[in-house]
């Protein structure tokens, strides 16, 4: 299978591309990804902007129709999709399935969007005088997405961007080009308008970096690491233009003496570990008070030790390989280096089974500090460190001593506690005796600190980013 550009409603090959390799069995090649360069990337936008007019001036009921058509199909082939997923990226079958429907529900979620969009009109201060106040579109959106949910995070972008009347260019992650690949030929055929929707396949540092710069992009929606995430905002700096940036988590889970034991340990289990634990919501600092910590370290190593790792297609499978060569390395470095550090590492070795793939035992640190770079640095894999923390009011401080604020957790049964924590912790999303990954598709998506910036991510606050407000006066 070739996974082609899709530029102004058209197929197009590129002379050079990728294999896409199945990181559960090496030796299983999915297919090849077109490799763009600047020209392939200027002819997508050159596209958008020729169709974001037309499609601005559609009506409600138009675009209605398009998303509601992507979101019935995504979900009437969510068990294709979830095997597809989860053989090009390694999560579980169960869990790839999961994510094509959440995908599915977004475009529904944002079809009604479609009818639902409105203004307001008020009284001026003046006598006579109307004020409307209303959103329109922004135009040309570049959108740059993870491999990490290459389905779900695509259409939390593109869905919004549609249904608010813009034209998109989408740049997917290098890793996962066939999800990107098989969402665009759904888009293909739901009677989208000629170059509304372009799909773009290459390397960050080259086509990413000029949708980036291009003066006819009006705004670019990005999720990914820190590093680049800061190198965009920059660049959209330059040229006015909006950003939206998702670019990681160092997630605190804090467990309170008074928690329910089994409770706390099923959220750090699935926090930590699911999805290979290549979330930015992943519970990555299990922060735990004196009374409790013993008790839970055992529950959760024996938990932990027990999921059942393997290919991701494969039945009863809990936890599937590594992404990548790549980001199994970076994995087992950061254990490493913990160990050196002075952590107690159980599990944590990389694993070879039946089929050769990027496999690795999840990773528990006990005994670490917050200053270690376990505790400090964003791993990407199936790692979680434990800190104690002698009460709530230590627990605290530790779970917002972090550059970063995306999601936090508690398990508690204290009303009291849960509520200054919901308060007091220093993320966009707090989570009370559940795990700190798994959100709504219907509300706001992001965090505080070095995790996010810019408008909010998905339901209605997702106008916030792909519109803007315009104040008219009328004096009749």
């Amino acid at each position: 299978m070739n996974y082609k550009n899709f530029i102004a409603g058209s197929w197009e090959e590129t002379s050079d591309s990728c294999a896409n390799v199945n990181p559960s069995d090496i030796s299983d090649v999915l297919g090849h990804a077109a490799q763009s360069g600047t020209a392939e990337m200027d002819r997508a936008i050159a596209a958008a902007k020729s169709a974001a007019p037309d499609w601005a001036a559609a009506t409600p009921q138009q675009r209605f129709d398009v998303l509601d058509f992507i979101g019935s199909e995504i979900l009437a082939r969510r068990e294709e999709l979830g095997q597809f997923l989860s053989r090009e990226e390694g999560k579980t079958l169960p869990e790839g399935i999961g994510e094509a429907a959440r995908a599915g529900q977004i475009f529904k979620f944002f079809a009604g969007e479609c009818l639902r969009q409105n203004g307001d009109k008020l009284a001026s201060v003046r006598p006579g005088v109307d004020v409307e106040v209303t959103r329109s579109p922004i135009g040309v959106v570049g959108l740059i997405t993870p491999w990490n949910f290459p389905i779900a995070i695509p259409a939390w972008k593109i869905a919004p961007a549609l249904a608010y009347g813009n034209a998109v260019v989408l740049k997917p992650a290098e890793l996962t080009p066939a999800c990107a690949w098989l969402l665009a030929d759904i888009i293909s055929r739901s009677g989208l308008p000629e170059g509304v929707f372009n799909l773009v396949f290459g390397r960050g540092s080259v086509i990413g970096q000029h949708l980036v710069d291009h003066p006819d992009v009006a705004a670019i929606s990005f999720t990914g690491s820190v590093s680049t995430g800061r190198g965009i905002a920059v660049a959209c700096a330059k040229g006015m233009k909006k950003v939206q940036l998702e670019m990681g988590g160092k997630n605190p889970m804090v467990v309170l003496d008074d928690a329910d034991l089994d409770l706390a340990v099923e959220a750090c289990l699935n926090g930590a570990f699911y999805s290979t634990g290549q979330r930015c919501t992943a519970s990555s600092r299990l922060i735990v008070t004196e009374g409790i910590h013993d008790r839970f370290v055992t529950a959760l190593g024996s938990a932990m030790q027990a999921l059942k790792v393997g290919h991701a297609l494969e039945a009863g499978m809990q936890m599937g390989p590594a992404v990548d060569g790549r980001q199994l390395d970076q994995n087992l470095s950061y254990v490493d280096i913990a160990a050196k550090e002075g952590g107690k590492v159980l599990g944590g070795h990389r694993l070879s089974l039946q089929q050769e793939g990027f496999y690795m035992a999840p990773a528990l640190v006990t005994e670490t500090r917050n200053d270690m770079c376990i505790n400090r640095e964003e791993v990407f894999g199936p790692v979680a460190s434990v800190m104690r923390a002698r009460d709530y009011e230590e627990a605290l401080v530790l779970a917002n001593s972090t550059q970063f604020g995306l999601s936090a957790g508690i398990c508690t049964g204290s009303l009291k506690y849960a509520s200054h924590f919901k308060a007091n912790a220093e993320a966009g999303m707090v989570m009370v005796n559940l795990p700190t990954a798994g959100v709504d598709y219907h509300v706001p998506f992001g965090g505080t600190k070095g995790s996010s910036y810019g408008a909010r991510e998905q339901g209605r606050y997702a106008a916030e980013f792909y519109t803007r407000v315009k104040t008219a006066y009328t004096l009749p």
